[in-house]
């Protein structure tokens, strides 16, 4: 405890040092610290800084790459990186620097004037722009402010917070301080207290561009596409040259559905700015659900041409599933792994990318050390626990028994629209929506949010993860009360149909909700995709998901999840019987035409011959099988565990054995 003393104290004489420029005298302080501790982040930041005055540019290098294996993610160590390749000359690597510290941590006033700097010498007018009104918005705020959003991009969410509150009781319509704290809510889950915030303190600084980009982002994330539509289009009518703002409006059309407009949007942002990466990026997302798969590849690879330590363009590629690396392009990735000064972002994106092109060339060693890699560094961002998902979906089967669904009786909106396809994720249902996508009386639509939305409205003041209202809260639903929450689905999911009178939502995670759905729509169909445990586990640790689905970032992880699932599902088969039709992966596979007469007879239609050539389906598909699905049947996903066999025991100490074949058990415990 003394030390933390002595070493809070040996910084504040450091850092007033710095200020006086007795950079030799702050350098001694800071290394006495590092003499006991060799990794005390602030004294390895505030060396760097010193060497670098003292133009000991190699000292200053070997401070900043201890302190980036370490804390990879500080953006104040990027931004010292690109002071540092500034004052050694080496332009180029500087820009690079200071963007990865602006993406990092917005609030870094000097990264931005560096950017503003090069992008006027550059004559890149556009970029230029948004980092002037980023750095007129920083230098109007005060120092206190700036403090916290430093504390907050750097994870100290509870210092943040309470600081945060304290300025705005002085000050309670200052606009960047309710940014602020909107976003420490929406990290803490949060989201209509985030919205709240933000949809007030746009109405105090209606012209601020930056702050109604907030206050979209986070309605996006609440599902409401069309309010943030509308604000998206604001920005775009108040600036017109702001090619942020046109990047995220045909992020917004994407999400609509319109992914050729999408793609001409893109277009016209890249004939202004060529090598914008990101753009190139999302113009392959587009180009990829769409079924353009050679045009997305030229995406993916423009986009890394333009940034080599991209690691996302790699990742897209990679997860087409049908793309095999060059050789040069995997020693790419490995050099990019070795570097320090890498986000834990593209970290994780190059591990998978990597893992994905050992297997294919049959390097399973290599591929598998690259998999677990990359799921650690999810695994260690996440707050998932095994034990904590146990307990929520035990309470569906504690609450949600044979009494309640008598006690609460029918009820719920008629409408038999609805077909949910769920179960886990990587188990065949993109396969069994382009499926029955294929049939005249049926739209195939996305994974729809709308369930857990309206799940997470029932949990009141209640985050994920801990003890709250739902799902008892459902017991005190009114016949009213399911009615309209039946018809707002209904109504919520509109946007997303064409003019089918049936439409698929194939959120996976819906399993967890079949109570709900039963309650509020009791004539949907439910559809519940599974497969073999060894082929669905593996195949979602090897997945790298966008949000969501954090229970893959470990084998034991994933193993508990599916005992879990089938637990669940098992209690759903008794207490809601004949609700569910299970459709198992490997029966597709074995007898296509025999399955699908099963599930159309389920959903009561009439068969069609299209629902058999399904891969001839021109539609949208946005999930990681897009590929797949435009393929007929084939047996290729199946066993492509055993060549990790060896590399699995933690998985099948954790999945119930009697899921599992005897001889699959015999292999992995060679």
């Amino acid at each position: 405890m003394r030390y933390m003393t002595k070493s809070k104290l040996d910084i504040s004489r450091a850092s007033e040092s710095i200020k006086d420029h007795r950079f030799v005298e702050a350098l001694s302080l800071l290394e006495g610290n590092l003499s006991k501790d060799p990794q005390h982040i602030d004294s390895l930041y505030l060396a760097s800084v010193c060497s670098r005055y003292l133009k000991n540019y190699k000292d200053s290098q070997n401070y900043l790459e201890t302190l980036l294996s370490i804390s990879p993610d500080m953006g104040r160590a990027y931004q010292e990186l690109g002071h540092l390749m500034r004052d050694s000359g080496n332009e180029d690597s500087s820009i690079s620097y200071y963007r990865q510290a602006c993406e990092l941590n917005p609030a870094l006033l000097s990264s931005w004037t560096s950017l503003y700097n090069y992008f006027v010498k550059i004559k890149n007018k556009p970029a230029a722009d948004h980092a002037l009104t980023q750095m007129n918005t920083l230098k109007s705020i005060p120092g206190s402010l700036l403090y916290i959003s430093q504390i907050l991009n750097e994870g100290r969410l509870g210092l943040a917070e309470t600081k945060c509150r304290e300025f705005l009781k002085k000050n309670p319509t200052h606009t960047y301080a309710m940014s602020l704290l909107s976003q420490i809510a929406d990290k803490l889950g949060y989201f209509d207290d985030a919205e709240f915030l933000l949809e007030n303190a746009v109405k105090f600084k209606p012209k601020d561009g930056e702050l109604r980009m907030k206050y979209a982002m986070i309605l996006r994330k609440k599902q409401k596409f069309a309010k943030t539509m509308e604000q998206v289009n604001i920005l775009c009518d108040m600036y017109p040259d702001n090619l942020s703002y046109q990047a995220q409006k045909a992020s917004e059309i994407m999400q609509n559905g319109d992914h050729e407009e999408a793609v001409r949007l893109y277009d016209k942002i890249l004939l202004k700015n060529p090598f914008n990466f990101s753009i190139h990026t999302s113009k392959g997302h587009a180009q990829k659900t769409l079924g353009k798969t050679d045009n997305a590849i030229e995406s993916y690879k423009s986009a890394y041409k333009a940034k080599e330590d991209h690691g996302e363009a790699f990742f897209s590629l990679s997860n087409l599933k049908t793309y095999k690396f060059a050789a040069n392009e995997l020693d790419i990735m490995r050099k990019q792994l070795k570097r320090v000064d890498l986000t834990l972002k593209d970290k994780a994106y190059f591990h998978f990318a990597l893992a994905q092109g050992c297997e294919v060339i049959g390097e399973y060693e290599e591929a598998f050390f690259h998999y677990d890699a990359g799921n650690k560094i999810k695994n260690d961002q996440s707050k998932y626990t095994i034990e904590k998902m146990d307990k929520e979906l035990q309470s569906q089967i504690n609450v949600c028994n044979e009494k309640f669904f008598d006690k609460l009786g029918p009820g719920g909106h008629t409408s038999n629209d609805p077909i949910f396809i769920l179960g886990l994720p990587r188990a065949g249902s993109t396969l069994i929506e382009q499926i029955l996508a294929s049939h005249s009386k049926i739209d195939g639509t996305l994974e729809l949010p709308n369930i857990l939305s309206m799940a997470q409205s029932l949990r009141g003041d209640d985050i994920y993860g801990t003890d709250g209202n739902y799902p008892r809260s459902m017991e005190v639903l009114s016949t009213e009360q399911r009615e309209d929450m039946g018809k707002m689905f209904i109504e919520d999911t509109q946007m997303h149909r064409k003019s089918a009178p049936r439409f698929t939502d194939k959120m996976p995670n819906n399993f967890r909700h079949i109570g709900l759905i039963h309650l509020v729509l009791p004539n949907a169909k439910i559809i519940d995709a599974r497969r073999y445990p060894l082929d669905c586990c593996f195949s979602m640790f090897k997945q790298l998901f966008a949000q969501g689905q954090e229970f893959t970032y470990g084998l034991e992880e994933a193993g508990s999840y599916y005992n879990m699932y089938v637990k669940l599902m098992n209690h759903w088969d008794k207490v809601l019987p004949n609700k569910i039709l299970r459709v198992n992966n490997e029966d597709i596979i074995d007898d296509l035409e025999g399955q699908v007469i099963r599930m159309l007879d389920f959903l009561d239609l009439p068969f069609e011959e299209s629902c058999i050539t399904f891969y001839e389906t021109d539609r949208s598909v946005r999930t990681a099988s897009s590929e797949q699905v435009r393929k007929p049947i084939n047996k290729s996903g199946m066993d492509r565990w055993k060549p990790y066999a060896k590399n699995l025991k933690k998985l099948i100490s954790n999945l119930d054995e009697e899921l599992l074949k005897p001889e699959d058990i015999a292999l992995i415990n060679l």
